[in-house]
């Protein structure tokens, strides 16, 4: 292994280590809506690559369900009931579109709708409550370990 291929995998690896919760949230919705819509856009020879996209928004948002369902979660109690029904309606509205009763359009509002939540809250330290400020609001308990398979 050369010297500047190494000194690159050490550059990633502390780039990666020092995002924070917030931003690994983001990244993790931006990269499966992305999917979602550029699947949908290629039209009906990318049902699979679909297919595939909508699993990870599921898997994504059973992670956010779980997380804000925990006593430990530090979001308000009505934030984490929107949050908890918005999992809900994901879930619905995907088994609808899978069986094409019902468009792809409303899950990717829904998306954007997070993404400019947690696009529009400052992120420094001193402006979060402990435990943090993301949709997770446990500082991405089912963080980057859960949902490594999205990215």
């Amino acid at each position: 292994m050369n010297a500047h291929l190494m000194a690159r995998r050490a550059y990633a690896q502390s780039n990666t280590s020092t995002r924070t919760a917030r931003a690994i949230e983001y990244d993790l919705i931006a990269r499966v809506t992305h999917r979602m819509k550029s699947a949908a856009e290629a039209g009906p020879r990318s049902y699979p690559a679909l297919v595939a996209a909508l699993h990870d928004n599921r898997k994504l948002w059973t992670a956010l369900a779980v997380d804000v369902a925990d006593e430990d979660n530090k979001l308000p109690q009505e934030l984490r009931a929107q949050i908890f029904y918005l999992c809900e309606f994901v879930q619905h509205h995907t088994g609808k579109i899978l069986s094409r009763k019902a468009k792809l359009a409303p899950l990717i509002e829904v998306n954007r709708a997070i993404l400019a939540g947690l696009n529009s809250r400052p992120a420094t330290a001193a402006s979060r409550p402990a435990g943090g400020s993301t949709v997770l609001g446990t500082g991405a308990r089912a963080d980057a370990s859960s949902l490594a398979s999205l990215r």
